[in-house]
């Protein structure tokens, strides 16, 4: 782990960038004190699957059906859903 100042990450700002896409982590200081982290980003693990779960999950009737004013009420906090 490397430690900079702000200063000189300004400077070397491309250097350090290719740096911590190697696998290399580096800390900005601020006046000796650490501010920041300037870590690679992790590559996505796995591939996004769809349909994974087809069958598991059951929509209900009415599940796209406009919210009735009392539900709205309800959702929204209102003191008194009744009086909707």
């Amino acid at each position: 782990m490397q430690t900079v100042n702000i200063h000189d990450a300004k400077t070397n700002f491309s250097k350090l960038v290719d740096q911590a896409a190697a696998g290399e982590e580096i800390i900005i200081a601020k006046a000796g004190t650490p501010m920041a982290r300037l870590v690679p980003l992790q590559k996505q693990k796995r591939k996004i699957q769809f349909g994974v779960m087809k069958g598991e999950i059951e929509i209900k009737e009415g599940f796209y059906d406009p919210m009735t004013e009392e539900d709205i009420a309800l959702f929204e906090g209102s003191a008194d859903a009744s009086a909707a």
